[in-house]
């Protein structure tokens, strides 16, 4: 690909009221389309074109090419606020973060990356790793990548490339034109259908090497984003759209519990000693773990702000927040499907899409329960046990 081809001419609205107004007006399409996104499988680009006017996908634009980098406590409760409207929209819309990633490109390529504008859609599909062929100034790439999530929307793609030696076993990314790959439609889930997580293929495309970077590699721009651990970060955005599903879960059920009188007859099911004590169970377990999640969060930031040192203890309480924001927002959302009863077991039921969205961020490996042993490695002094952790 061509750094040429990478941006499409969408431009965020002005910081201000501006911008505020076109993020109200994404989240208010998104109650009207959540369905139609679900059913096909996808988030299309003219509604990740209502995101990028609301400045999601600007918010890890470098700010010497035109970004405004956004704190990561205020782009995540973005995310948390997409998500109580629809997770799998909240997924998607958090790989804005993912720029980050990219300040790891030589600063030239990211210049002309960002050169006709800082409102740039990335999406990877990273795995499985391929070897590529080295040639004459860069790579030929063959495989097929699985979990390109947003890969439809996306002005430009990621894949993943087995590093050797020369990166300490690091893997590569090489970033390739959506259109001189295929998309394999291979996105067939039971959660988070609206994601499009689905698979790259490539047949012995030359990627030119200053279009790769080594993933994790150190950052060639200077700003407190590029300071802030970008796995942690990655993690944390995943996790983060788990806390928006159970926050939507629990309006939901805050809503229909006032109704007069349940199907049988009964008193209404908001005045049943289980339906009450469930909902206040939920709301403080949710509260709590988005408490944790934040505090670690700004924390971080600040020493990122400072240009501080940020260790690897500051590294996995990011890890340990994010893993337990995924699992008690998980909990959450199973809790309040219980106690609204009967009616949610039917696919067309509203708390159906909380719920089985909210199943899926803890089984991504970056929060799936073997992390939290990984963090009571490293607080026993251990060994993670997890490759590039935290």
């Amino acid at each position: 690909m061509t750094v040429e081809s990478a941006t499409r001419r969408v431009v965020a609205e002005p910081t201000g009221p501006a911008r505020e107004k076109a993020f109200a007006h994404a989240l208010d399409v998104l109650r009207d389309r959540r369905d139609e996104f679900a059913q096909a499988h996808h988030v299309p680009r003219d509604y990740i074109d209502l995101l990028k006017k609301a400045g999601l996908y600007r918010a890890s634009t470098p700010e010497q090419f035109g970004g405004e980098p956004m704190a990561p406590s205020d782009f995540m409760r973005r995310i948390e606020d997409i998500s109580a409207v629809d997770p799998a929209t909240g997924w998607v819309a958090s790989f804005g973060s993912s720029l980050v990633y990219l300040a790891a490109l030589p600063v030239q390529t990211q210049k002309k990356l960002f050169a006709d504008g800082a409102d740039l859609t990335y999406a990877g599909g990273l795995f499985p790793m391929h070897e590529a062929e080295k040639v004459d100034g860069g790579y030929l790439c063959t495989g097929t990548w699985q979990f390109a999530s947003g890969c439809m929307g996306a002005d430009i793609l990621g894949i993943g490339l087995a590093g050797g030696p020369e990166t300490e076993g690091k893997p590569i990314t090489a970033l390739v034109d959506p259109a001189d790959v295929e998309i394999v439609d291979n996105w067939d889930v039971a959660g988070m259908k609206g994601t499009g997580s689905h698979a790259i293929r490539a047949d012995r495309l030359f990627v030119p090497e200053e279009m790769t970077f080594i993933r994790g590699g150190a950052s060639q721009i200077d700003e407190p984003l590029t300071r802030y651990p970008s796995l942690a970060y990655a993690a944390q955005v995943l996790a983060v759209v788990t806390l928006g599903a159970a926050r939507g879960a629990i309006d939901f059920a805050i809503t229909i519990g006032g109704a007069n009188a349940s199907i049988t007859g009964g008193q209404a099911k908001g005045n049943r000693p289980a339906y009450k004590a469930g909902i206040a169970r939920a709301e403080a377990e949710l509260r709590s773990a988005r408490a944790y999640f934040y505090e670690a969060t700004d924390a971080v930031w600040a020493k990122a702000v400072a240009d501080e040192l940020i260790t690897v203890d500051d590294q996995a309480d990011l890890r340990l927040a994010a893993t337990h924001a995924a699992h008690v927002g998980r909990s959450v959302v199973l809790q309040v499907f219980d106690v609204v009863g009967t009616g949610a077991i039917y696919a067309n039921h509203p708390l159906q899409r909380y719920l089985q969205d909210a199943l899926v961020p803890a089984q991504h490996a970056m929060l799936q329960t073997n992390t939290y042993e990984a963090v009571g490695a490293l607080m026993l002094g251990l060994e993670a046990g997890i490759p590039s952790f935290p």
